[in-house]
């Protein structure tokens, strides 16, 4: 009878699969996020071809005799990212496991972010070996926000939540948002890998790449902040959407404060375009956590 109840104990305070999957879904979208972060200093910091090999650094697994700050910023995204990759190989494996214990969905979510990763470790692989080229950079970052997005979107749809149905018709202002901001940081990635900026200060070439990231911020900035006015304004809106809306309005000052500052300075301290780069992600998968939530709202209103 006592090991009846012990059994029983266990059971009621052991997690779900559903909150150990979650729990692992947030994981990687935090070092996702900071392998971004590690990637623009990568960049900025002309450390992109520090380990001149791949995926080893220097034909080994931790080049000692050869560290110093910019090989280690190389080193530490390829290891994030591998750790990452095996997070994601273990996500969609455990997915497909107790898939009679979790939303039918799920699987084929995981199993999506699983062929992403590895895409972009093929082109993390060509960066390297074809020199930083301009085109697989920005793709390299294209995927790696798809990716964050997508791990976003899982965490959020595993997440409990009782919408009120007030927040279903700003699903499409977020969404456009996030489709903004997620084109603009692609611009920006293309304005940092072909130093369009340095150019064009320089009254030389690429000006339109330039002139085109700062031309976007108008549409970008106006949509975010009309998203911002809408929901401040709807009556019995989720707590947790206005608590998203905060985090938007915040980021987003942040995020213009910062491009102003990266420009005026001329990219040339180094943390400002790094920040820029990340309050910009962030801001990214606020969005697209809202965007999920004001969807799910939509449960509220057919029920």
């Amino acid at each position: 009878m006592t090991n009846f109840v012990w059994r029983e104990q266990i059971t009621v305070n052991s997690p779900s699969w559903v909150e150990r999957i979650r729990s692992l879904v947030w994981k990687c979208a935090i070092a996702t996020l900071l392998l971004m972060m590690v990637g623009s200093a990568t960049r900025v910091m002309d450390a992109g071809l520090a380990c001149p090999d791949w995926p080893l650094c220097y034909g080994q697994l931790v080049p000692h005799q050869q560290m110093n700050f910019q090989v280690f910023l190389e080193w530490f995204h390829r290891l994030d990212a591998a750790l990452i990759g095996l997070s994601t190989l273990i996500l969609t494996g455990v997915s497909w496991w107790q898939r009679r214990a979790l939303p039918t969905w799920l699987p084929w979510a995981s199993s999506f972010a699983l062929l992403a990763i590895v895409f972009q470790g093929v082109l993390g692989g060509l960066t390297v070996t074809e020199l930083l080229r301009f085109d697989i950079v920005t793709a390299h970052l294209a995927t790696a926000m798809l990716f964050f997005a997508t791990l976003v979107v899982m965490g959020t749809m595993l997440s409990p939540y009782q919408g009120t149905g007030a927040g279903y018709p700003l699903a499409w202002v977020s969404g456009t948002a996030a489709t903004l901001v997620y084109l603009q940081s692609l611009l920006g990635g293309l304005v940092a890998s072909r130093w369009a900026v340095h150019q064009c200060l320089g009254i030389s070439q690429l000006c339109a790449v330039m002139n085109s990231h700062m031309a976007a911020v108008v549409p970008t900035t106006l949509v975010t902040a009309s998203l911002i006015w809408l929901a401040w304004r709807t009556p019995a809106l989720h707590f947790g959407l206005r608590q998203l809306t905060k985090a938007i309005a915040t980021l987003l000052i942040l995020q213009i404060a910062l491009g102003v500052a990266t420009f005026w300075f001329r990219l040339q301290v180094e943390p400002l375009t790094v920040a820029h780069h990340t309050i910009g992600v962030t801001l990214l998968g606020t969005l697209v956590a809202f965007t999920v939530l004001a969807i799910k709202d939509r449960q509220a209103v057919t029920v």
